[in-house]
């Protein structure tokens, strides 16, 4: 298997960075006080220590009485310990249109199953969804292949219940944020590969998907917004070790290495113009329309990182926040 694309460019001569969004400049101000934008490994356990509490407590999750919420253990990958999956089921009569299989952010070293989920949420309101996200094993206690066959093994468990959850087989979408994004790419890897579980589409929000670092985004983003070259360089060697941007990374790694991406589910994919993945991010929803992937990209003029998370009131979050939804929709009308 050839698991290996050219990069995608030089960084050599590239402009300067492109210019924040107004609200989202103002918004970056207050979290640079405890977000740097260089993360390094010796911050790791500073950072993991003040995101200790989970992200998001019971009763937001309830929705006032609009969902269940169940924590459930499931099996893992084989020899590997069980997987946790966070179930949020609208209490509601009408049979459910679809399950979202989410997966949480966090450079691959942060996070935990609520984290992003709120937004998810929004999605399984307005379409009466039901919601299911992955508990996977961290790096670089765990490297790769650890998170990717957690978030696998999940999804094979999603799937194998989707009628008692009350969907129809084959409506499960994918959908993740930066490295959850990057791994919601590596499971539809894994699932069209293994012969797993139809998928009704891949929501792809900001992902995480190239180990390699060599993108002019990259260079123009050094030491701005939320995520630059440093930040992915930690992330990724503490997935990958020292074979981070070698030759012989797996696809099921870092996805944009995929070679052959044909036969993938429909995609959503979108992206800020200021932030470090936004050529790789292109590059893969390219790659997946010339592949003849049903694809919708979105670039968000002035957005850096996670901006529609750590933003949510300005104006572009917000047009951002309901074209993801409106995708959702119709998706489901089609699927």
């Amino acid at each position: 298997m050839t698991v290996s694309n050219p990069p995608l460019s030089s960084p050599a001569a590239v402009g300067p960075p492109p210019p924040f969004d107004p609200e989202l400049a103002a918004a970056l101000e207050p979290l640079a006080k405890f977000l740097s934008p260089s993360i390094t490994p010796e911050m790791l356990p500073r950072l993991r220590a003040a995101s200790a509490a989970p992200s998001v407590p019971d009763e937001q999750l309830h929705r006032g009485g609009a969902f269940t919420v169940e924590e459930l253990s499931v099996p893992g990958p084989p020899g590997a310990p069980q997987v946790g999956l966070l179930v949020c089921r609208p209490r509601a009569a009408a049979t459910p249109a679809a399950v979202v299989y989410h997966i949480h952010g966090g450079g691959m070293i942060m996070g935990d199953n609520r984290a992003g989920v709120a937004e998810i949420l929004d999605w399984a309101e307005a379409l009466h969804l039901v919601v299911v996200s992955v508990e996977y094993r961290l790096a670089p206690e765990h490297p790769h292949p650890a998170p990717v066959e957690d978030c696998y093994a999940g999804l094979l468990w999603t799937a194998a219940h989707a009628g008692e959850l009350g969907v129809a087989s084959g409506r499960v979408v994918l959908a993740g944020t930066s490295a959850g994004g990057g791994l919601a790419a590596a499971t539809a890897l894994l699932a069209r590969d293994r012969g797993g579980p139809a998928l009704a589409g891949q929501l792809l929000m900001c992902p995480m998907l190239d180990d390699r670092g060599d993108s002019p985004s990259t260079a123009q983003m050094a030491g701005l917004g939320v995520w630059d070259g440093t930040s992915n360089r930690t992330g990724w060697t503490a997935l990958l070790g020292d074979g981070a941007g070698g030759p012989d990374v797996s696809p099921y790694a870092a996805p944009a290495r995929a070679v052959d991406l044909a036969g993938l589910p429909p995609a959503f994919v979108d992206v800020g113009s200021a932030e470090t993945f936004r050529d790789e991010d292109i590059d893969y929803a390219t790659r997946l329309l010339r592949a003849g992937v049903q694809t919708e990209l979105h670039v968000w003029p002035g957005g850096f990182h996670g901006f529609a998370l750590f933003a949510p009131r300005a104006r572009i979050s917000q047009e951002c926040a309901a074209a993801r939804l409106n995708w959702l929709r119709r998706l489901l009308i089609t699927a």
